[in-house]
């Protein structure tokens, strides 16, 4: 993005490209939202706009990368710190940690619905169009390590095909993300994300017998 300081980001021209860019994004998408419309949607002219902004690639990615980067960064934290606990203390935390991290997930989503909405469902031509499948990958590597630790351990594990492990973890935050798709109340969705957790935890325990 252009260098821009604070106070001149706070003005009503950027504020107005922004919330026109959101409801252009969010209607037709990325790959058929039109700057044309948007600036006549913001009211301002061209010449504006690109004192701002270099093109629409630029634009979407103020709009969202923000809260895709801090989103998938909180996420990594957390797998980490699993990672990081002593192996025999690994077993007996298992859910613990990535609970919590789910839990700041759905405030998280929550106060940005559009932006998050955006992402997941309009971002089709640009390198947040695979959002969900970043996350799975490193959810499916986390699991493996798990279970490497287990096997450490001495725990008589299963082995998983690694086409289910795949296919259970893309459920997993499919489900998770379906709150915001369809617009739950967040009351709705910090019970629908405890009881889906709990049916996660209890579902691998089981794959992998423990």
């Amino acid at each position: 993005m252009n260098e821009i300081n604070s106070k001149s980001f706070e003005s009503v021209t950027v504020k107005s490209i922004i919330q026109a860019a959101k409801r252009e994004f969010y209607e037709y998408g990325y790959k058929s939202s039109s700057l044309r419309r948007i600036v006549k949607d913001a009211g301002v002219t061209t010449g504006a706009f690109y004192g701002y902004f270099k093109n629409k690639e630029e634009l979407f990615d103020y709009v969202v990368g923000c809260h895709a980067d801090i989103f998938i960064k909180k996420f990594v934290s957390a797998l980490d710190k699993f990672e990081a606990l002593p192996a025999d203390e690994q077993p007996c935390n298992m859910g613990e940690i990535s609970g919590s991290c789910m839990d700041w997930m759905v405030n998280y989503v929550y106060k940005y619905p559009k932006e998050f909405k955006i992402i997941l469902l309009a971002s089709e031509g640009t390198k947040y169009e695979n959002f969900i499948h970043e996350m799975v990958d490193l959810e499916v590597k986390a699991t493996e390590n798990f279970i490497s630790v287990l096997k450490g351990l001495g725990y008589r594990v299963k082995d998983i095909d690694p086409k289910l492990e795949h296919i259970l973890v893309s459920g997993m935050f499919s489900a998770f993300f379906e709150m915001i798709i369809h617009d739950m109340p967040y009351e709705r969705a910090c019970e629908y994300i405890k009881q889906l957790k709990e049916f996660h935890t209890a579902g691998w325990m089981k794959i992998i017998g423990l």
